[in-house]
């Protein structure tokens, strides 16, 4: 049976089997998103939700990342898979078609600090989670999202219970049934893109996985074969283009999610469907020196479904700025940046940015398949007073084609760090990040994220 073969995976592959080059990955993921993490936690969403933990109040056993409070893992999973989310700034899983790394980093910081769990424990918790995430992601098939769905939840409430269940020692019996309850809990409607909603889906995912891994500890019942059978999983939410989960199996850390296709790392706090071609855009700057008062048109060129999460058109808001490529390569030309401080309601209302949004045009490019913002390509022409330039780009920033370097990811990392913690204490938690393999106790980790008392 499909569910028990995933399970057992997920509880029975030892530690110490994955390969050093994996959990080096691991740690890359972790270390980018505790930094996003931690500037997420800034945000309003983020503040309503810390209101919240304090008004319901728990036993304090898990940080909350960047603050001064802790809470039961359920809680600190959502607020920091919420926080991680935050900015549009975390990882992306082509498989997966979502970001991976947030609600499994809520589950597995939680959970692994109430089980003192070592550093290399959750590293091998969210590599094998990352598996789970990596397999499900084409088993429900790109026409999941196209119907609307946000993969990053109902997905990620699936690999963020394999990394939970994993750290709690769960049975593989006990992780099928905790898959049973999550299905129940799997939601998240790209429809919300461009609100708060959108990192409460992460958060949610994250905490109704240490629900979900908790309840079947403490043996409530769901069904355990939730992917196998008459009105399994995928007959309600998978698309028409679904791989049976039945060929994927096989390939389970073979190879490794962590390495093929791997990780996808943000350079600019935005959707990734804006990515590809705001970095053709600034390539095209550069080499024919391109300024913005002499260019009369941008258009730009996508796939089937991808500009899906792109639903803003005519941004009035920071966070709907993020979900509209209108205003990212409108921000291309006027400031020749993109940075956290371009998502702020005032940046997205100026003036220079409402007079130059109506000149970037999107244009579709026929193709039978579906895509996403990191798979394909993007066409873009740039038409100004002495001429016309034209890019097909087909590689994403921060992909392993097109990767960040260590100083860029170190660079990004403190900055976010530093808004919270100072740069001296963003620096030593970077470092302890780094070794997170050697720690004994997870906690060495989540402690450094509490900013010193004013």
């Amino acid at each position: 049976m499909l569910t028990q073969a995933l399970a057992e995976f997920v509880i029975n592959t030892p530690t110490e089997s994955l390969p050093s080059n994996v959990l080096d990955r691991s740690r890359d993921a972790l270390v980018d998103t505790l930094g996003c993490a931690l500037a997420g936690s800034l945000d309003e969403g983020s503040e309503i939700t810390q209101r919240w933990i304090r008004e319901v109040g728990a036993r304090e056993q898990s940080t909350v990342i960047g603050t001064r409070l802790s809470s039961s893992p359920t809680e600190a999973a959502f607020a920091n898979g919420l926080a991680a989310h935050a900015l549009d700034f975390d990882d992306s899983l082509t498989t997966l078609r979502g970001h991976p790394t947030a609600p499994m980093l809520g589950a597995g910081l939680a959970v692994g600090e109430a089980t003192q769990s070592s550093g290399k424990a959750v590293l091998a918790a969210i590599a094998i989670g990352l598996e789970v995430g990596g397999k499900l992601g084409p088993a429900l098939g790109a026409g999941h999202y196209i119907k609307g769905w946000h993969s990053t939840a109902t997905v990620g409430v699936f690999s963020a219970t394999a990394v939970a269940a994993r750290l709690w020692g769960l049975s593989p019996q006990q992780l099928q049934t905790a898959w049973g309850i999550a299905a129940s809990q799997a939601s998240g409607l790209i429809r919300n893109f461009g609100t708060m909603t959108k990192p409460f889906h992460a958060g949610h995912a994250a905490k109704n996985a240490v629900l979900a891994a908790w309840l079947a500890k403490n043996n409530f019942t769901a069904d355990d074969h939730i992917f196998d059978d008459k009105n399994n999983f995928f007959s309600l939410y998978a698309g028409p283009d679904a791989i049976g989960l039945e060929t994927l199996i096989p390939k389970l850390g073979n190879p490794w999610e962590m390495l093929t296709p791997g990780i996808y790392v943000k350079r600019w706090p935005c959707c990734y469907c804006n990515h590809r071609p705001v970095g053709g855009m600034f390539e095209m700057i550069k080499a024919h020196s391109i300024r913005s008062e002499e260019v009369t048109k941008v258009r730009i060129g996508f796939l089937p479904g991808a500009d899906t999460p792109l639903i803003h058109f005519n941004p009035q808001t920071g966070l709907e700025g993020k979900f509209s490529i209108e205003y990212n390569a409108a921000a291309v030309l006027v400031d020749g940046k993109l940075n956290m401080e371009s998502f702020t309601d005032a940046m997205v209302q100026r003036p220079a940015i409402k007079d130059t949004m109506p000149k970037i045009e999107r244009f579709y490019i026929p193709d039978p398949h579906f895509y996403s913002g990191i798979t394909g390509y993007n066409d873009i022409e740039i038409i100004t007073t002495r001429g016309e330039f034209k890019l097909h780009i087909d590689k994403v920033p921060g992909s392993p084609q097109w990767p960040m370097t260590p100083q860029d990811r170190e660079e990004k990392f403190l900055d976010c760090a530093a808004r919270v913690l100072g740069s001296a204490s963003a620096k030593t938690l970077f470092a302890k990040a780094e070794r997170c393999v050697e720690l004994k106790n997870i906690s060495e980790l989540t402690r450094a994220t509490v900013p010193v008392a004013p």
